[in-house]
């Protein structure tokens, strides 16, 4: 199975050098430089793709000369993932940015070729001199997010509608159900997978059969709207993902973690110019700016948002961090320990998490 996203590491991998390629200096030379976007997704998809675009637009205003380009719906299959990018790095572009986990073979195989071209892999985490990796701590806003939901529900039962089992989608149905069971100690939080990224049908019918269920409150790890809408036309809550997807729900949708990648794309063009950059494992977090929540919405009552509000503000002053989430005491599902009190959990065990915390209904399934 072709996983589209993971963790990182928290510190560079690989060499340290400053990168003065020859094609640094003909963008200096020329006045600006070259960036593109090899997106799995349509920009329209209000989710993961439609996110980074925001990003790449914000680059384009922040870093005034740069010029950029995108090609969408490019497979992870490794043939077509590397026929896009070898092309993009032969019409000369200076930095390539592959944003999806499954084009991170591609992406160093075509990187050994254009020593003199940036490679940026979103979620992976192969290095090069020329080739580094970027992600962000979304857990953070999807705990608070599930305080809120947390809070929101009036029985209790919340629902889930996962992608694929990998350690990245596992970690985020922890990091909300940790939330949740902050808000509401024994609310229980029940997950279904669809094995699709985007497939707003079958996101939308697996949210159906979460809500049938008895679920209040729907979640996701997707890239419609889809399951918030079947929340919508059932009268119940929903939390969003990737971007603000208030506007397709508006009387469900309480609030969205969201991703600003234009923080990060703008850094990385103006160390390029500078000569400063580095090839190294970039982990933004709410305090960088890289990750949020979007606005909450009027369905929260006054005194929740006051509180979710102070939640947030733990990671946005650098007071909480991502490994607070999973401090322990935690158990699993099974109630065995997984993390003892006074302990948290390193950056090398998120990555490898394919266990559900205590509170999460549903299998991991073999992948």
């Amino acid at each position: 199975m072709i996983s589209r996203r993971n963790l990182l590491g928290a510190s560079a991998a690989g060499a340290l050098v400053a990168w003065h390629g020859p094609s640094l200096i003909a963008a200096q030379d020329s006045g600006g430089l070259k960036v593109a976007f090899v997106y799995v997704g349509p920009i329209g998809d209000m989710g993961w793709t439609y996110a980074h675009d925001q990003g790449r637009l914000e680059l384009e205003k922040n870093v005034p000369g740069t010029t950029t380009t995108y090609v969408e719906n490019v497979p992870e299959t490794a043939a077509d993932a590397e026929r896009v990018i070898r092309q993009l790095a032969q019409d000369g572009n200076n930095i390539i940015v592959t944003t999806s986990f499954g084009y991170m073979d591609p992406t160093v195989t075509v990187a050994r070729d254009f020593p003199d071209t940036i490679f940026i892999h979103i979620s992976g985490y192969k290095t090069a001199d020329n080739v580094a990796t970027a992600f962000g701590k979304i857990e953070e806003p999807r705990y608070v997010s599930g305080w809120l939901a947390g809070k929101m529900s009036a029985s209790g039962s919340l629902g889930y509608v996962a992608a694929f089992p990998i350690p990245e989608v596992i970690r985020g149905i922890n990091a909300f159900t940790i939330g949740v069971r902050a808000a509401n100690p024994a609310a229980r939080v029940k997950v279904v997978w669809t094995n699709t990224w985007f497939s707003p049908q079958d996101e939308r019918l697996a949210a159906e059969a979460l809500l049938d269920g008895g679920a209040d409150v729907i979640a996701q790890h997707q890239d419609t709207a889809g399951p918030s809408q079947a929340a919508e036309a059932k009268g119940k809550f929903a939390i969003g993902y990737d971007s603000d997807q208030t506007s397709s729900a508006p009387k469900a949708i309480l609030t969205c973690p969201i991703w600003h990648w234009g923080v990060y794309y703008t850094q990385l063009v103006k160390d390029v110019m500078a000569g400063t950059w580095k090839t190294n494992q970039y982990w933004g977090s709410w305090q960088d700016g890289l990750v949020d929540l979007s606005p909450l919405t009027d369905l929260v009552p006054a005194d929740v948002k006051t509180a979710v509000e102070a939640e947030a503000d733990k990671f946005k002053s650098g007071e909480s961090s991502i490994f607070t989430v999973f401090a322990g005491p935690l158990n699993d599902q099974t109630g065995a320990e997984k993390v003892a009190a006074g302990k948290a959990m390193s950056a090398e065990d998120l990555l490898g998490m394919l266990w559900f915390v205590d509170g999460v209904d549903g299998e991991i399934p073999a992948s």
